[in-house]
């Protein structure tokens, strides 16, 4: 009895606490290559920009909910800030929005002045830009990349390409824009180059991002250029993205080794995301807007040159009533004067022209 109670003992089996499937290494494998096929095919079709901006547009109100307790942090300094401080920092206010209210009223005058010039020149109206205000939400973290998250998107007219700038200088560039967000990448970034002018003697370069450190490189340049420590970086306009004069970096570091013929300058930039939390979206200045206004200011005249001066710069909306104009044949003569006759029958004809050759 109790050996056939061992063997239906042994027979039954325990029951898998785990249920095996597939090796960890099999899985491994299947997932990296799945992973690789999407990444490609999303690279070449694009297919999953809308969904990512789904899912974005959905997550926005958990990076709000994120960024929560730091709000609520800077709104505590604040509402506990001393009243002498509070005194100090508007005095300065007062201070800097004097002097900008002065350098405001010279460059009032100086466009005045620069408009009449074009008018006088006849030359193309200057590009104006529009800026939107954003705030930063995000720093990225990584430090292979240097990118931010502002709380300006498609929904409040931002494209991609946009020059971002603080009170400072230019900081970056939208590179990917979602309903309610955008993502900008910083001048800092290896991926991004910027048109850049010497201010002092108006030299023009490429600013390239060093991507380990905050800083800008400019390469290809030789060891004789013209740039000492020191100088100020603006924008110099060129690319039609950012508009001219904007501060950009300044240079502070010159390297040259007689092993190379292009000098090493590393710039530290002017503006940063660690200086400001509100930055302006300016928008691309279009060239087609001032195209299409010289086109329109210019008069509208049509030059036919069988017609006789006198109707080759009529106006084109006279040009329907058609002039009565004259044969060679019906042109009365101009009788001439007396003695101009006479003084023309004295004079002897000679032909000194070549005789025409035989037809």
């Amino acid at each position: 009895m109790a050996r056939s109670f061992n063997q239906k003992l042994e027979q039954q089996q325990a029951p898998a606490f785990f249920a095996r499937g597939p090796s960890a290494f099999a899985r491994l494998v299947f997932f990296s290559a799945l992973s690789l096929a999407l990444m490609a095919t999303d690279s070449r079709l694009q297919y999953l920009v809308n969904l990512r901006q789904s899912l974005e547009a959905a997550l926005h109100p958990l990076q709000l909910l994120a960024n929560t307790p730091a709000q609520i942090y800077r709104d505590t300094n604040e509402y506990f800030s001393t009243h002498d401080h509070l005194l100090s920092e508007n005095k300065q206010l007062k201070q800097l929005t004097l002097k900008q209210n002065i350098t405001l009223q010279r460059l009032n005058t100086l466009t005045l002045e620069n408009n009449h010039l074009r008018q006088l020149l006849d030359a193309n109206e200057a590009m104006e830009e529009s800026s939107v205000l954003g705030e930063i939400m995000h720093v990225g973290r990584d430090p292979f990349t240097k990118k931010i998250i502002v709380n300006r998107g498609e929904t409040d007219g931002i494209i991609a390409g946009e020059a971002v700038v603080d009170a400072t200088g230019v900081i970056g560039q939208v590179t990917r824009i979602n309903p309610l967000s955008s993502e900008v990448t910083l001048i800092t970034d290896k991926s991004l180059a910027i048109p850049i002018q010497v201010e002092r003697n108006g030299l023009r370069a490429i600013a390239f991002g060093h991507g380990r450190d905050n800083t800008l490189d400019l390469p290809y340049l030789p060891t004789n250029v013209d740039i000492r420590r020191g100088d100020t970086l603006v924008t110099s306009g060129i690319d039609g993205v950012y508009p001219a004069g904007l501060a950009v970096a300044t240079v502070m570091h010159i390297e040259i080794t007689p092993d190379s013929p292009f000098a090493r300058i590393v710039c530290v930039p002017t503006g940063g995301v660690e200086n400001h939390k509100q930055v302006l979206l300016v928008s691309i200045p279009h060239v087609e807007t001032s195209a299409k206004k010289a086109v329109i200011n210019t008069p509208k005249t049509i030059v036919v040159p069988s017609l006789p001066a006198s109707v080759i710069a009529k106006p084109a909306q006279d040009l329907h009533e058609k002039p009565a104009l004259k044969t060679p044949e019906k042109v009365p003569a101009i009788k001439a004067d007396k003695a101009v006759e006479k003084s023309l029958d004295k004079m002897p004809l000679n032909n000194t022209s070549a005789p025409h050759a035989p037809e």
